[in-house]
């Protein structure tokens, strides 16, 4: 199917959605006290199709290059280059590759594109119809970080990641937030979470559309159009008085680490300014682990489209 057809049945899907559930959605996998709001993103508003042969749309994306701090804060093992061998579009499809081999210090190579500087948005929904890698030890997702990222420094300037993947779990992705107090780095609370589950199918055996609906009280988290979780601020419980960060092993900071001091901001709901998004595959760190001995190099991740809508 073209993807001027795959189109119009998104929008028709889209204009269907806002009919039927014009009102509240009870979901099966929540509590009885539990119900979230599904809102009707029509108009879009940024589209990268990958139509185009070569390198991805310069005019979109930009690149983060590198190993970042302590493997981009994750222990991650690869160098993240905008080589033609691990980032190029072919056949109407942006091809990510993770390739195995020495480079500037570095055992692994891959890539990682950003919209900052390019696009960002707040509210709306953002969704990308993706097929993972089935390797082990690799680290695909899509995600968004706060343009104020540079300013405020992570995780006050918030992120949501829309999709993770990890062979251990290959009938699950999950959707993530974190913020000043309820990141990967803070106890009590951690980020806020939920896995799905598909059950007796693989991501990584084909495409499925991973997406976001995001309106200023809530951020409704979807897979192929199943409505799975909704964060909302209430689901924010640390305080200022009880945030406790920790650093990347584990310990509890002292006032003699780097850790992040909790500030009058630790709890609050970030959400609420422009976002850019990420796309990357990440090659071993905290999340997956380091790929098992023999694993087959290179490993791609697959971008059918990238798609953001506003109201």
């Amino acid at each position: 199917m073209n993807k001027i057809n795959k189109y119009k049945m998104r929008i028709q899907t889209l204009l269907l959605k806002s009919f039927v559930f014009a009102s509240i959605l009870t979901l099966s996998n929540c509590s009885n006290d539990e119900t979230q709001t599904v809102a009707s993103f029509t108009n879009l508003v940024m589209a990268d199709e990958f139509d185009v042969e070569g390198a991805p749309n310069s005019e979109i994306w930009n690149y983060d290059i590198g190993t970042g701090f302590d493997g981009w804060g994750n222990n991650e093992l690869q160098y993240y280059t905008d080589r033609s061998e691990n980032v190029t579009v072919q056949n109407g499809l942006l091809v990510i590759s993770a390739i195995q081999e020495d480079y500037n210090g570095s055992s692994f190579t891959s890539a990682k594109l950003l919209t900052k500087g390019k696009f960002s948005q707040a509210y709306g929904r953002f969704e990308a119809r993706i097929k993972v890698p089935g390797g082990s030890g690799l680290w695909p997702a899509f995600w968004l970080l706060g343009e104020n990222i540079d300013v405020d420094g992570w995780p006050q300037c918030g992120e949501i990641d829309i999709m993770e993947y990890r062979r251990q779990e290959p009938t699950k992705v999950s959707g993530s937030i974190h913020g000043p107090g309820y990141s990967g780095e803070t106890i009590p609370q951690g980020q806020v979470t939920k896995s799905y589950d598909l059950g007796n199918d693989r991501y990584d055996a084909g495409f499925h559309v991973f997406g976001i609906e995001w309106s200023p009280d809530y951020i409704n988290y979807y897979i192929d159009d199943v409505l799975y979780n909704q964060i909302t601020p209430s689901d924010i419980v640390v305080t200022p008085a009880d945030a406790v960060y920790t650093l990347n092993d584990g310990v509890a900071a002292t006032d003699d680490t780097e850790a992040i001091e909790p500030t009058d901001v630790t709890g609050d709901w970030v959400f609420n300014k422009p976002f850019y998004i990420v796309i990357n595959l990440a090659v071993g760190g905290n999340f997956p682990g380091s790929p098992a001995s023999g694993e087959t190099f290179p490993q791609n991740m697959l971008v059918d489209y990238v798609r953001v809508y506003k109201q």
